[in-house]
C-alpha cells in the first residue's frame, strides 16, 4: 500500500468529510490507497499505528471549526503521545485552517488544507503516496524553514456537479450540497469569505441522481445543505421560486411513496425577505417538515445594517405571520453580543424575540463569535447584560427558546484570543 488514509471521523464535520471520500473515489488517486476511520481519540492513534504497518506513508485528515480549534488541537497532542511517525503527515482542513493556516501550523499539524477540499485532498493523496513534495498541491499550507505559512497555488475550484456530496464506497450518506458560496456578505458568517460571494448550485438532475443512489441504501429521508434555501437556482438576491419548484419536484419523483422531502429546516434556513405566501404554498406542496428556520439576528435595526445582513426588522415579523398562517412553525435564529450592540439594541431584540414567540416562533438563541476568516474576526464580543441571559433562561423554561449561548462565550472569548495572537496583517507567503 503507498499510502494510508485515516479519517479523524467526528459527528460535527460528516458532511465536509462524506465529500472529500466521495471525491476520491470519483477521481481515483494514481496510487495504492486505503481508509480507515477513527471515531475518537483512542482508535484514531490505533488505526494510525495498524496504517503504519501496511502502508508506507500515513495521511490523517482532520476538519473542524474555529470555535473546536483548541479542543481539536488537545485531540491532536494526545494521538501523537500514544503513537508518533515520521511517516504519518496530520492534515487540517475546514473553514479554521483556511482562515488561520499559521494557527493551525503552530498547534501542531503538519499541513493546513486551505479553501475547497475536493481537488486538493485527491492530489494531496497522489502526492503522499508517490512521494512528491507537497509544495506542488494546490490548496495547502506548509510550515517554511523559519515556521512561518507557506502557501502553495490557491485549491482548484470545479462545479458542484463533479464531485457528489457522499461516498458510496463507504455507505457515507447525508445532506446533499445544492449550493456553495453566498451573495450575502454578513460580517458574522465565514461562508461568503471562504466559498466566494456568489452561488454556485448543483443541477436539478445531479441531485436527482444522488437521491436515486440514497433510495438504493434504503434511505427515505433526504435535507439539503445550502447557506439560503430560497435562493437556489438563482445568482441575484431573488427568489427563483421556479427553479426552488424543478428542484423539488424532481426529487420527490426519485423518492418512494414513503419518502420524505426537507427543505428551508436544518441543516439550512431562509432568509425572512424570502419568505412570502407563494413561497410557503410551494413548500407546502413538497416538503415533509413543519418547521422552518428564519435568520433574524438582530431586533435592532441599527445592528442589522452594521452586519450588512440586507433586511429589516420588519422583514422578520412578516416572515414569522407568513410562515405561521402557511402551517409551518419559524425557528428564528439570533445572534447576542454582537459588534457594536448596546443595551438597548439588546432590549430590541428581546422585545422582538418575545413577540415571535407569541405568535407562535421558538427562538435559537446564539452569542456573537468573532470568527477567523470574517470582516468582524477581530472585533471584541459586546457585553451580553446578565438580565438578557436572565430572560433566555426564562424563555428556555418555556420552551420558547433553545440554544448553546453559554458554550459560545467562552469561545468567543478564545477566538478574540487568537485574533490577536495572530495579526492578519501580516503578508502571505507563497510558493512558485
Amino acid at each position: 500500500m503507498d499510502v494510508s488514509v485515516v479519517v479523524r471521523y467526528r459527528k460535527a464535520v460528516t458532511y465536509g468529510m462524506h465529500a472529500l471520500l466521495g471525491a476520491l473515489e470519483t477521481r481515483e488517486p494514481q496510487v495504492r490507497y486505503e481508509v480507515r476511520f477513527g471515531t475518537t481519540v483512542a482508535e484514531t492513534a490505533t488505526e494510525i499505528e495498524a496504517a503504519c504497518r501496511d502502508a508506507a506513508r500515513v495521511l490523517v485528515l482532520w476538519s473542524f471549526y474555529s470555535p473546536d480549534a483548541d479542543a481539536m488541537a488537545e485531540e491532536l497532542a494526545a494521538v501523537r503521545r500514544v503513537f508518533d511517525d515520521p511517516r504519518v503527515t496530520h492534515v487540517a482542513g475546514g473553514v479554521h485552517a483556511t482562515a488561520e493556516p499559521q494557527h493551525v501550523l503552530d498547534s501542531g499539524w503538519d499541513v493546513a488544507a486551505i479553501d475547497e477540499g475536493e481537488s486538493t485532498v485527491v492530489a494531496l493523496v497522489e502526492a503522499v503516496g508517490s512521494g512528491r513534495p507537497l509544495t506542488e498541491v494546490p490548496g495547502l499550507a506548509v510550515r517554511d524553514g523559519d515556521g512561518v505559512a507557506l502557501r502553495t497555488l490557491p485549491a482548484i475550484k470545479r462545479p458542484l456537479d463533479e464531485f457528489p456530496s457522499f461516498s458510496l464506497r463507504f455507505r457515507k450518506f447525508g445532506p446533499i450540497e445544492i449550493t456553495r458560496g453566498c451573495v450575502y456578505t454578513c460580517r458574522f458568517c465565514q461562508t461568503p469569505f471562504m466559498f466566494s460571494a456568489r452561488f454556485r448550485h448543483r443541477g436539478v438532475e445531479n441531485v436527482r441522481w444522488h437521491v436515486r443512489e440514497m433510495v438504493k441504501a434504503g434511505l427515505k429521508d433526504v435535507r439539503f445543505i445550502t447557506p439560503t434555501s430560497l435562493s437556489y437556482g438563482t445568482q441575484t438576491e431573488e427568489p427563483d421560486l421556479a427553479a426552488v419548484e424543478e428542484l423539488l419536484a424532481g426529487v420527490k419523483a426519485e423518492l418512494p411513496p414513503h419518502g420524505r422531502l426537507f427543505f428551508g429546516s436544518f441543516p439550512s434556513e431562509i432568509r425572512p425577505e424570502h419568505v412570502t405566501p407563494e413561497a410557503m404554498r410551494l413548500l407546502k406542496k413538497y416538503v415533509a417538515n413543519d418547521n422552518i428556520i428564519i435568520g433574524a439576528q438582530s431586533g435592532s435595526d441599527r445592528i442589522l445594517q452594521a452586519a450588512k445582513r440586507g433586511h429589516g426588522v420588519q422583514s422578520v415579523r412578516d416572515a414569522v405571520r407568513i410562515a405561521v398562517e402557511h402551517g409551518f412553525r419559524p425557528n428564528v435564529d439570533f445572534i447576542f453580543g454582537m459588534p457594536g450592540e448596546t443595551p438597548e439594541d439588546a432590549a430590541a431584540s428581546l422585545r422582538l424575540a418575545e413577540e415571535l414567540t407569541e405568535l407562535g416562533a421558538r427562538i435559537h438563541a446564539h452569542t456573537f463569535m468573532p470568527l477567523p476568516g470574517t470582516p468582524w474576526r477581530d472585533a471584541e464580543p459586546a457585553f451580553v447584560p446578565a438580565d438578557t441571559l436572565r430572560a433566555f433562561d426564562r424563555l428556555a423554561a418555556r420552551g420558547d427558546l433553545y440554544g448553546h449561548w453559554r458554550r459560545q462565550q467562552e469561545h468567543a472569548t478564545r477566538l478574540a484570543r487568537t485574533a490577536r495572537a495572530y495579526p492578519r496583517r501580516i503578508p502571505r507567503r507563497r510558493t512558485g
